[in-house]
C-alpha cells in the first residue's frame, strides 16, 4: 500500500509512523492501557486506508487520527495532536518560504533535516527566514543567496543557541557539495577513483596513491566514507577545512569532499602497511572522519599530494658563520614551503660588537639575522595559504638579551624590530634562584663568539651545576667583556614585552636537559615553536666544497655534516569524541595514531635532507589531548571541582601505557 504525500509523491505505508506521531500527543508518560488504546487507533487507521483507497493521502490520514482519538475519549491528547499538525503546516510554510526565497527547490531537504536534527524553538527556521528578508536583494543570484542565509545563522548564534553555528555548517555543506556536484558534472567524474585519476594527471595528488592501490581497492576504500559524519561539524570548522585543507583547482576552485579528503590522508597513511592494508585505511578513516584524532596540519593538508611534508615542528642550530647563517636561513625557507613551523636556535651567534676574524667591534649581533628570518617568514607564504611561523631562542646570558626582549614592542627603533616572529628565551635554574635570593643582583651577558676564544669551551654545550661553574668562571674572568644587568632591568623587560605582546616563551633548559633520555647523544638548546619538543641538538657544519666534473660538465660538490635537526610527528586526541571510560577502545585508538606517526615517518618527503637523517634516527612522535573542558562539559563535571585534576592523569596513563 502506498500514500500520496503532499507534494503529489508516494511512497510505502509505514504503520510505525502513525504510532509515533500519536504518541507525540501524549504529554505524560504512556501507560500500558495508553500503550494499547495507541496500537488499537493505528490499527484501525490501517483498517481504513485498506478500506478506501481514495483516501490515502496524508491529509485525510492525519484527519482520521482525530476522529479516532476523540472516539475513544483522549480529547486532550487530539487537541494537542491538532495543534502539533498545526504547527507541522507553520513549519513546512516557513520552509517552503526559504525555498523560493533561495530560488533553488534541492535546498529543501537541508531544510528538513534542520527542522528534524534542531526541535528546539530557539531554532526554529522562522527566526532565520525573518531575519533573511533583511539581507535578501533582488539581483542576488543563488550562491549569492546561499551565502546570506549562512551569514544569517551565523549571526543567530548565541551563548543560548550556539548549535546555529552547526545549522550554518549544514546550509555551507549544501553550498561546497553544490559546487564540488558542478566540479564532477563538468569533467565527467563519476567514481572516487575516476575522480583520483584526473587529480593525478593535474598534478594535484600524488601519483604513489594509483600506483600503490588497485581501482578495485580504491572503490572498495570509497565505500568507507560515511557522508553523516559531515554533521559533527560546526560553520568555523568546516569552512576552515574547506579553506586550508581541501584539494583544490588552480583556480582555487574546491575539488574534494570532506570525506574525501580524510579517505585520501588514510590512503597514505597506510602505505607502508604489508598486510591487510585496506583495513588500516579504514581504520585511519575512521579515527579522522569521526573527529576523534587530529593530524598535525602538514599531514591534514599535505598528504596525498605530491608535495607530502607530513611534519609540524623543525629546529635548526644556527652556526656562528655567514654560510652557516643563511643556510638556516634557506632551510627555514624550505620548511615553511611545505607548511612546518620552525624553531631557530640564535644563542651560538656571536654579539654586537664583538670581533670578526680579529677585527674587533664589528658583528651586527643577532638582532640583524631575525630581521631576515622575519622577513623570511612573511614571504614564504604557503601559496598564500599562510605566511611562515618561527620562533627564534636566545639564553638570558647572550649579549643581546636587551635588545631582543624589543624584537616585538612598539616604542624604540623600528630598524631593531621583527614583529612576526616569535622571541624566546632559554632560562638556568640560577637565573631563577638569584632572581628569587634578590632581584636587585647583577646578571652578567657575554658574547658566546668572544667566550669560546678566550676560555676554550661553549656555556649553552653544557647545563646544571657544570654550566653554573662555567658561568661562575666567566663572571671571574677580566679577559672577557661582560654587559651587567640587573635581575630585576631584566624582569621588567620580559614583564613589559609579555603584556605588550605575549612573548618572549620561556625555556627551562635545565630541567629538560636533565629528563633528556639521550644525554649521552647531546645536548638540548631550545625548542621549536609550540614548546613541545626537546630532542638533542647540534648545528650543521659544512666541511667541504670541491670542484669536480661530471659527465662532461663542471659541478660545485659541497660535503655537509648534518648535524641534529630536529623534526617531530604530531597528532591529538580530541578527548570531547572519544570514549574515555572505554578501555579497550581507547587502546585501539592510542595505538592506531601511533601507528599512523610512526608511518608519517617513513612516508615524509623531506624539505631538507638533514631533517630526514634525523627523523630516522630519533623516530621521535608527539600524541598530546584536546578537548579537555569539551570532555568534562560532556559528563557534566564542573572545573572547580576535583574530578578534572584525575582526569588529565588517566588519560596521560593512557597515552604512556597503549602507546608502547
Amino acid at each position: 500500500m502506498y500514500i500520496i504525500k503532499r507534494n503529489g509523491t508516494s511512497e510505502p505505508f509505514h504503520q510505525e509512523k502513525i504510532s509515533k506521531a500519536i504518541q507525540k500527543s501524549f504529554t505524560h508518560p504512556l501507560s500500558a492501557d495508553d500503550k494499547l488504546v495507541i496500537d488499537a487507533i493505528t490499527q484501525e487507521v490501517a483498517q481504513f486506508l485498506t478500506d478506501n483507497e481514495a483516501f490515502r493521502t496524508v491529509e485525510h490520514i492525519q484527519d482520521k487520527v482525530e476522529r479516532c482519538l476523540m472516539e475513544h475519549g483522549f480529547y486532550t491528547e487530539a487537541k494537542s495532536y491538532i495543534l502539533y499538525r498545526w504547527q507541522r503546516t507553520e513549519q513546512r510554510q516557513i520552509m517552503q518560504r526559504l525555498v523560493d526565497g533561495m530560488a533553488d527547490d534541492s535546498l529543501a531537504d537541508t531544510f528538513k533535516e534542520i527542522q528534524r536534527d534542531f526541535p528546539d524553538e530557539a531554532y526554529n527556521l522562522k527566526l532565520l527566514a525573518d531575519k533573511l528578508s533583511g539581507f535578501m536583494k533582488r539581483d542576488m543570484n543563488s550562491d549569492e543567496r546561499l551565502s546570506a542565509v549562512i551569514k544569517v545563522a551565523i549571526e543567530l548564534t548565541t551563548q543560548d543557541a550556539p548549535d546555529w553555528e552547526f545549522i550554518a555548517a549544514r546550509l555551507y555543506h549544501f553550498k561546497l557539495t553544490k559546487k564540488l556536484e558542478a566540479q564532477a558534472e563538468m569533467r565527467g567524474i563519476r567514481s572516487f577513483y575516476e575522480k583520483l585519476q584526473y587529480l593525478t594527471a593535474k598534478g594535484l595528488y600524488g601519483a604513489y596513491i594509483l600506483e600503490a592501490y588497485t581501482p578495485e581497492e580504491i572503490e572498495e576504500a570509497a565505500t568507507f566514507m560515511r557522508p553523516e559524519r559531515n554533521k559533527l561539524f560546526n560553520y568555523s570548522g568546516l569552512s576552515l577545512l574547506a579553506k586550508r585543507y581541501l584539494i583544490c583547482t588552480h583556480a582555487h576552485e574546491p575539488i574534494e569532499s570532506v570525506q574525501e579528503m580524510y579517505l585520501g590522508i588514510a590512503l597514505h597513511l597506510a602505505l607502508p602497511e604489508k598486510t591487510n592494508r585496506l583495513h588500516w585505511v579504514q581504520k585511519f578513516y575512521d579515527m579522522l572522519s569521526m573527529l576523534q584524532v587530529t593530524m598535525a596540519t602538514p599531514t591534514l593538508s599535505n598528504a596525498r599530494k605530491p608535495y607530502h611534508q607530513l611534519s609540524s615542528c623543525f629546529i635548526d642550530t644556527v652556526p656562528d658563520s655567514l654560510e652557516g647563517i643563511y643556510r638556516s636561513l634557506d632551510n627555514f625557507a624550505m620548511v615553511s614551503k611545505f607548511g612546518g613551523g620552525m624553531g631557530m636556535y640564535f644563542g651560538k651567534v656571536r654579539a654586537a660588537g664583538g670581533d670578526i676574524r680579529g677585527f674587533k667591534g664589528v658583528a651586527g649581533g643577532v638582532i640583524r639575522w631575525m630581521k631576515l628570518v622575519n622577513d623570511t617568514a612573511v614571504a614564504v607564504d604557503q601559496l598564500g595559504m599562510r605566511q611562515g611561523a618561527v620562533a627564534v631562542y636566545l639564553d638570558v646570558w647572550h649579549k643581546d638579551l636587551p635588545e631582543f626582549l624589543q624584537l616585538r614592542t612598539n616604542n624604540g627603533d623600528d630598524r631593531m624590530k621583527a614583529h612576526d616572529i616569535f622571541p624566546a628565551v632559554c632560562y638556568p635554574d640560577l637565573f631563577w634562584k638569584m632572581a628569587k635570593e634578590d632581584l636587585n643582583q647583577l646578571w652578567y651577558l657575554f658574547c658566546p663568539h668572544e667566550v669560546m676564544k678566550v676560555k676554550g669551551y661553549c656555556l649553552e654545550d653544557c647545563f646544571g651545576d657544570e654550566w653554573e661553574q662555567k658561568y661562575l668562571d666567566c663572571v671571574q674572568d677580566s679577559r672577557l667583556s661582560k654587559r651587567a644587568i640587573s635581575i630585576k632591568d631584566i624582569v621588567r623587560l620580559v614583564l613589559r614585552s609579555s603584556v605588550e605582546t605575549g612573548t618572549p616563551f620561556i625555556f627551562n633548559r635545565d630541567t629538560v636537559n636533565r629528563a633528556n633520555p639521550n644525554a649521552h647523544q647531546g645536548m638540548i638548546y631550545c625548542s621549536n615553536l609550540c614548546t613541545e619538543i626537546a630532542q638533542n641538538m647540534s648545528p650543521i657544519d659544512s666541511v667541504s666544497s670541491e670542484i669536480r666534473t661530471a659527465e662532461g660538465d663542471t659541478v660545485v660538490v659541497r660535503t655537509m655534516k648534518p648535524g641534529d635537526f630536529v623534526v617531530c610527528n604530531l597528532a591529538s586526541l580530541s578527548l570531547g569524541h572519544l570514549p574515555l571510560e572505554n578501555t579497550a577502545e581507547m587502546e585501539d585508538k592510542i595505538a592506531t595514531v601511533v601507528r599512523a606517526l610512526d608511518n608519517v615517518i617513513d612516508l615524509n618527503l623531506y624539505p631538507v635532507p638533514y631533517a630526514q637523517i634525523s627523523n630516522q634516527r630519533y623516530r621521535s612522535i608527539g600524541l598530546g589531548v584536546s578537548g579537555y573542558h569539551h570532555a568534562l562539559a560532556l559528563r557534566g563535571i564542573r572545573w572547580e571541582s576535583v574530578s578534572p585534576k584525575l582526569m588529565p592523569l588517566g588519560v596521560s596513563s593512557s597515552l604512556a601505557t597503549f602507546s608502547e
